[in-house]
């Protein structure tokens, strides 16, 4: 009878712990603690990276600090990679990811998303004087893109027959034969065109059209929704009174774009 009433208490043990969980940082903990950490990306500039002086700069740096100082309380930037967020976030050694994290169906089933608060896009590039505002005036003109790219499925399928679209084998490639003028468009992601832009100010790159959209969201553990709702309003306010757009020009070179609220 003695082992059977051990067997018993054993096995409700167990159960206890499994239906335990880590602790949740909901928007009272955080409060009470008086700290709150944040995943920001470990080297992924403009967004995140180690600057000169040896401290994290960046768009999600800065926002990062502004949501702590809204909050009333201490920061802890935690560093990440891209296989990091999600993890920290679920196993609580984070209680927000501002790492331009992208939001998709499968992704949300593991984690909640904030309103986007950072652009992030692919789509066509090219100096002042190269008329183009969609793919249709692709037409006669050398398109840069890197082979085997979303981008580069994007315009093979939708391009005019007369467009010559020109295949590098990587971003280096790529932003090597725009440089030199083999191509009048480049077609790659937004970060990309930065890069060209800070490097050959005097090609005045301009964002001619946006082919893919995935702006940045801010991941909230599931079920933390106190933390949520307060994000959201924290996200709308810097919309709003136009701090979001000044990070934009300072970080990104460009305004603000329309961004979506979920």
């Amino acid at each position: 009878m003695l082992t059977k009433l051990k067997a018993a208490f054993a096995a409700v043990m167990i159960a206890g712990v499994c239906q335990a969980g880590p602790a949740a940082a909901e928007l009272a903990d955080v409060l009470s603690a008086g700290t709150i950490k944040i995943a920001i990306p470990e080297n992924f500039p403009p967004f995140g990276a180690l600057g000169a002086d040896g401290e994290y700069e960046g768009y999600d740096v800065d926002v990062a600090k502004m949501a702590a100082e809204a909050l009333g309380v201490e920061l802890e930037l935690v560093p990440v990679t891209s296989k990091q967020r999600i993890p920290f976030l679920e196993t609580d050694r984070v209680d927000l990811v501002i790492s331009t994290l992208g939001a998709n169906p499968e992704r949300a089933k593991s984690i909640w998303f904030s309103h986007a608060y950072a652009p992030f896009f692919s789509g066509a590039f090219a100096k002042p004087d190269v008329a183009v505002a969609a793919i249709a005036d692709f037409a006669g003109k050398k398109i840069g893109v890197t082979g085997g790219t979303l981008e580069d499925l994007s315009i093979t399928k939708n391009a005019p027959e007369d467009a010559e679209i020109i295949r590098f084998g990587d971003n280096a490639a790529t932003i090597a034969a725009y440089v030199s003028g083999q191509v009048d468009v480049i077609v790659t992601g937004n970060m990309v065109a930065l890069g060209i832009a800070t490097d050959h100010p005097d090609f005045m790159l301009e964002t001619k059209f946006i082919i893919a959209n995935s702006p940045s969201y801010i991941g909230i553990k599931t079920g933390n929704i106190d933390l949520l709702q307060w994000v959201n309003v924290f996200v709308l306010s810097k919309k709003l009174d136009g701090t979001l757009g000044e990070l934009s020009e300072k970080w990104l070179g460009q305004p603000l774009p329309d961004l979506p609220a979920l």
